[in-house]
């Protein structure tokens, strides 16, 4: 059974969209076989993929920092939950436990995980595809940013094209069916 970290926010958001998306996400996720791997949480988007996943007979994962699991958020109907000294271990735990990292709308620690989950894959620390499920053009400015990126020379297009942006399940799976890690960068 392959595994898809997913991130996304430990809120709903205020577009209807968003939740319609994660639990369209859990759906595929069970659907093709895959358990999920996600922080763990039982608020927001979280607890709805999480809950959908499980309500439609798959498997997930939990990864948690102790402070957050001390505050009660975890969410204990979960097949494995691990609780972790801190965020930091909690991101290193899920790349390493994922064949895929994927995000759904959230907030700033969804873009920093997703964001690190791809930076580590340009150094050849994680060989896994990273996508963001663009709901309602959610990621539409940070796709504009890292088309900067480029402009600016900070980031090369080959670099760039292993990121997906992806609007539907579908072109995200097509991603993933055909990603290769990126090669690995020369500093000669």
């Amino acid at each position: 059974m392959k595994k898809i970290a997913v991130y996304c926010g430990a809120s709903t958001g205020n577009n209807p969209h968003f939740k319609d998306a994660a639990v369209e996400l859990a759906k595929w996720i069970v659907s093709h076989n895959y358990e999920l791997i996600y922080g763990g949480g039982k608020y927001g988007l979280m607890g709805t993929l999480a809950n959908t996943v499980l309500n439609n007979g798959g498997k997930v994962t939990g990864i948690i920092p102790k402070n957050l699991f001390d505050r009660n958020v975890a969410l204990a109907s979960i097949t494995k939950l691990e609780v972790v000294s801190d965020m930091a271990l909690r991101k290193k735990r899920m790349i390493e436990l994922a064949d895929v990292c994927l995000a759904l709308p959230g907030g700033a620690g969804t873009l920093e995980e997703i964001v690190e989950a791809y930076s580590w894959a340009r150094i050849g620390d994680n060989p896994n595809p990273c996508v963001l499920l663009n709901i309602d053009h959610y990621y539409d400015l940070l796709e504009q940013f890292f088309n900067q990126m480029v402009d600016k020379d900070f980031l090369s297009t080959a670099h760039l094209n292993k990121l997906c942006f992806a609007k539907s399940l579908n072109e995200a799976a097509a991603f993933i069916h055909t990603y290769s890690p990126p090669k690995l960068r020369s500093y000669q």
